[in-house]
């Protein structure tokens, strides 16, 4: 292990790996390091048996939960928008051809205590039980505005400036109602709280463009694809093309003890080897926790079930946003549903997350408005996590922390990280565009 690196990435959580992946593309010489004896951190995949060991300790699995085996269950499970940016950051690394992606079968919100589809363009809202009749005709007018606008050309504006306007501005031009702009903004342009509407509206648009786009893609009922056997599959994905680059991956290695020279990551010891590193050292929170501060917290219950979502049209895969006003909180809810189509639990059975910033202590009261859409469930475990964010200056001690997954059950944050992590590093921002052909999923039998 006494050797020169460019840099020294530490832990193997699904941010770490694309990172280290970036890297290596980019023809940078990378060590890449876990404590654990096996890939993912905090966001590994895990067989049945592990689950229960996490959860129950010593007891086995109820028999009539089916193999272990055939349970790949995320912990941080996110579905991939078809069109945005954490395929095209696979595509770019070619990371692809190591993956199988099927498309995910609904995306819901829930409205007034019931599930609704998610429409994205003018002729779905025409046709959606969400709206009344004028509200319908508005939002499809408000679709279409999207649907058509493109930075470059100045006609599609219709004389707006979407850089000063803000996204509030925007949507009162079209006297949209509370109801309606509350599933376009957590459903579709998939921000996790209000505040978006009162920044400029160029994000708001773009990110509802990258739905619809998303949609039409595989022609499935929602935006998103997801790995076949699950995310786990990914760090996996990434060791293998670090080392077509000549990367090296160590698991099982203890300790990994950040060295510093002037207050600089310098290198890193594990195990009395010390391996050195020009570039500087990145890592998960739990590496170097005096450089980052806890933010908050992550509620989430892990269901397993034998049937689909109740009023999903027996969707196999399927995520519900529940937008924060519709539940008094202060940021939204969500539910994520994955089964065996994607060969991640045993015929037959389907996995459930539900997932939120925490507000209390309480998961099992807090959860309560999202599991009470799941129906019955054969097992329920709870559990909270606190959530860190870097506090160090990168100029000043080249580490480079990534902060801890939220609640999301989608990647859009997650990516914004990973990218501004990359170009913190590298001081240039990655080209993401790639032929998104290059990435196919397979529709639902």
């Amino acid at each position: 292990m006494d050797e020169e690196y460019d840099v020294i990435v530490l832990g193997t959580g699904l941010k770490e790996c694309i990172i280290s992946g970036l890297l290596s593309v980019d023809g940078l010489k990378v060590l890449h390091m876990d404590r654990n004896d096996y890939y993912g951190g905090e966001s590994s995949s895990l067989s049945l048996n592990q689950l229960w060991k996490r959860f129950r300790g010593n007891e086995s699995p109820p028999e009539n939960l089916g193999a272990s085996k055939e349970y790949n269950a995320d912990m941080i499970p996110k579905f991939m928008m078809a069109n945005g940016a954490l395929v095209r950051v696979l595509i770019h690394t070619n990371v692809t051809k190591y993956l199988n992606f099927k498309a995910v079968d609904n995306s819901f919100v829930y409205n007034t205590g019931k599930i609704y589809k998610v429409p994205a363009t003018d002729v779905e809202a025409l046709k959606s039980p969400l709206m009344g009749l004028l509200e319908k005709r508005r939002a499809r007018k408000f679709f279409i505005y999207v649907q058509d606008y493109e930075d470059e050309d100045p006609k599609s504006h219709e004389g707006l400036d979407l850089n000063s306007l803000t996204a509030r501005e925007l949507i009162a031009k079209y006297g949209l109602e509370d109801n309606t702009i509350d599933f376009i903004g957590h459903a579709l342009a998939l921000f996790n709280d209000d505040k978006y509407l009162d920044q400029p509206a160029m994000d708001f648009v773009k990110r509802m463009k990258l739905y619809a786009e998303s949609l039409a893609r595989f022609q499935a009922g929602s935006p998103y694809i997801y790995p076949m056997y699950g995310l786990g599959e990914l760090p996996q994905a990434f060791a293998r093309l670090s080392a077509v680059y000549g990367g090296t991956y160590m698991l099982n290695k203890p300790e990994c003890k950040v060295e510093f020279d002037n207050g600089k990551a310098v290198g890193v010891t594990s195990e009395g080897e010390t391996a050195k590193c020009k570039k500087g050292v990145v890592c998960d929170p739990s590496y170097l926790s005096d450089k980052v501060k806890k933010v908050g917290k992550v509620a989430r219950a892990i269901c397993l079930m034998n049937h689909p979502i109740p009023d999903t049209n027996d969707s196999h895969s399927a995520q519900i946003i529940l937008p924060q006003k519709q539940l008094g909180r202060s940021s939204d809810m969500y539910l994520f549903c994955c089964s065996y189509s994607h060969n991640v639990v045993p015929k037959g059975k389907y996995i459930a997350f539900v997932c939120a910033e925490a507000m209390t202590d309480n998961p099992e009261t807090e959860l309560k408005p999202g599991i009470d859409l799941l129906g019955p469930v054969e097992e329920i475990f709870y559990e909270t996590y606190d959530r860190f964010e870097p506090t160090n200056n990168h100029e000043e001690d080249s580490c480079f922390i990534s902060t801890s997954y939220d609640a999301t059950t989608h990647f859009t944050s997650t990516v914004e990280d990973v990218l501004a992590m990359y170009t913190k590093i590298t001081g240039k921002a990655l080209d993401l565009s790639v032929d998104l052909s290059a990435a196919s999923a397979a529709p639902e039998e």
